[in-house]
């Protein structure tokens, strides 16, 4: 894996040198936009609105328009001038308990590994933390922009950093429709409800998930490079749910019915993965 970043955590006294890596991709099936008559990659151009004219990228400067149609520009030499000592620095500020932070609020994850002569303080913050049960809050500065982050620890004697959204960037959900009058709901709703949360209620293992789309699509691609015809499999149609209580009932034994087979696929992932 490539570093896109080199640092160090710092709490205290104590300064950690790390590095930086991305610990997740996208694998999303990118598509160009073709011209339909020719089949050529559609190009799309930088272009002035006030002169018509294509713009080099070397032309192009950064702007915040701070009145509708002004703006002031903001270059390199600017930001430079901006002291910031934390551009190379991970400072912890609080350690927390991890299940006092909403999801909602986490946005992208790093793995951090030891920098040169890192490895037993890296040790050392990885080891207390798992023993005391809490995560750091910290804040970093990645490529000119300061961002919340909390680092926590994974079985595997690694810490990861994930950033996180400060708390005016999370949306009000005042704001939400469809909340204005209270919904009454009976006992045996609820009841059955709780019945069909158990029923699919089960340990989280990753390898039980794949994109299925995503399978389709790559199928759908190469059998149009093969010259193939494309087979459409029939889908399903959901009836309409006219009964509640009915849908419950209905999705319990269905729960019941698909948990052994689904159980079954996970294992048999497994083998695959570890070779057996």
């Amino acid at each position: 894996m490539r570093t896109i970043w080199k640092g160090a955590i710092s709490f205290g006294l104590v300064s950690i040198p790390v590095r930086l890596f991305p610990a997740t991709e996208q694998k999303d099936i990118k598509f160009r936009y073709l011209h339909k008559t020719c089949q050529a990659p559609v190009r799309y151009s930088r272009v002035c609105s006030a002169c018509g004219q294509e713009v080099a990228q070397e032309d192009i400067v950064r702007g915040y328009e701070y009145e509708k149609g002004r703006y002031v520009i903001i270059n390199e030499e600017d930001l430079e001038k901006i002291p910031d000592e934390r551009t190379r620095s991970i400072d912890i500020v609080d350690f927390v308990n991890l299940d006092e932070i909403d999801p909602i609020y986490f946005d992208k994850t790093y793995y951090l590994a030891p920098g040169e002569v890192g490895e037993k303080a890296y040790a050392l913050l990885w080891r207390a933390m798992s023993e005391t049960g809490k995560i750091a809050v910290a804040k970093v500065v990645i490529r000119n922009k300061e961002s919340l982050a909390v680092i926590r620890g994974l079985k595997e004697n690694i810490l990861v950093m994930e950033t996180i959204f400060y708390p005016d960037e999370i949306r009000d959900t005042r704001l939400l429709p469809g909340f204005e009058r209270e919904v009454k709901l009976h006992d045996n709703e609820l009841k059955m409800a709780r019945e069909l949360i158990n029923s699919l209620a089960t340990d989280f293992v990753p390898e039980k998930y794949d994109d299925q789309y995503r399978k389709k699509l790559l199928e759908l691609i190469h059998a149009k490079i093969d010259g193939e015809e494309v087979a459409v499999p029939e889908v399903a149609v959901r009836g309409k749910v006219v009964d509640l209580m009915e849908a419950l009932r209905a999705s319990v034994e269905m729960a019941k019915q698909t948990g052994d087979k689904e159980e079954k696929t996970v294992k048999k992932k497994r083998k695959k993965a570890a070779g057996v």
